[in-house]
């Protein structure tokens, strides 16, 4: 497999990270309580900090060729 097609599916997986972490915050806003609210939210934003991670590493890298 290229390098630019590597460099493709690492993004897609950044980029679902962060869809994840949209909808775990939401899931824990308003629909959760109590301590359940708090350890999906804690993933939620485990998930954000890794995709945008991610998502920076993919961009910071630049073009392949």
């Amino acid at each position: 497999m290229s390098a630019s097609m590597m460099m493709m599916w690492v993004s897609f997986a950044g980029m679902f990270a962060l869809f994840l972490a949209i909808g775990l915050i939401l899931l824990s806003r308003y629909k959760l309580k109590g301590i359940v609210a708090g350890i999906v939210a804690t993933f939620a934003y485990a998930f954000l900090i890794i995709g945008g991670l991610i998502i920076a590493f993919v961009v910071l890298r630049g073009p392949t060729a």
